[in-house]
């Protein structure tokens, strides 16, 4: 099993463990509450420039928490929902059901290409992995995200400037200056981090020219 396979088989298994502990709920995505899952939300979706149409990945959907923020938000789109989890699909779909302009799966082979891509809070659990393997892991994803998006992709992390007492060993926290730099030099001129909410993370919109 490659390096990569395992990290998934691993994180797959820590989240469907969540969601089947907690359910429908922030912490059944490993969220503490549904303000800072919102606030996310609102950071992420200043990627979204179209405010007629336009297509979304919702990279680690969960149970699609998302999809009702959009809904509330924009009228006319169409949404995939992608978890390496099967029981975040199962979640998803039962809450759901899939039509024409919703979808879920857990095959990111059954994605095609979309005009943004969000993905919040992916970045954040390592587990035992190390920092640097962690990081290689995170960038692998962020070019997959990139392949699949023609208009732009956000996504945020827990920043190395968090406190170290309120550190822990199990998450990640990715220094928001590297990430600007890998993104403005891999992906497209028009870069903005943002870094000025009130959570210890940050979150990176590429727009696509």
């Amino acid at each position: 099993m490659s390096d990569h396979k395992k990290i998934d088989k691993d994180i797959t298994n820590y989240y469907s463990n969540k969601i089947l502990t907690h359910g429908n709920s922030p912490q059944g995505v490993d969220w503490n509450g549904e303000e800072s899952q919102v606030l996310r939300f609102k950071e992420l979706s200043k990627v979204i420039k179209d405010r007629s149409t336009f297509s979304l990945l919702d990279y680690g959907c969960g149970y699609a928490a998302y999809l009702d923020f959009l809904s509330k938000k924009f009228k006319n789109f169409k949404y995939y929902g992608f978890d390496l989890s099967s029981e975040m699909i199962k979640a998803s779909r039962e809450r759901i059901p899939d039509t024409s302009d919703c979808s879920f799966s857990s095959s990111i082979e059954n994605i095609p290409m979309v005009d943004y891509v969000i993905a919040s809070g992916v970045f954040n659990v390592k587990l035992d992995n190390d920092s640097s393997r962690w990081r290689e892991y995170t960038l692998s994803i962020l070019n997959k995200i990139n392949s699949l998006s023609s208009k732009g992709f956000s996504f945020n992390c827990l920043t190395s400037y968090s406190d170290q007492s309120k550190k822990r060993n199990d998450l990640y926290y990715a220094d928001p200056l590297f990430f600007f730099d890998y993104c403005k030099n891999s992906f497209s001129k028009r870069i903005t981090l943002i870094h000025d909410y009130d959570l210890y993370e940050f979150t990176i919109l590429v727009i696509k020219e």
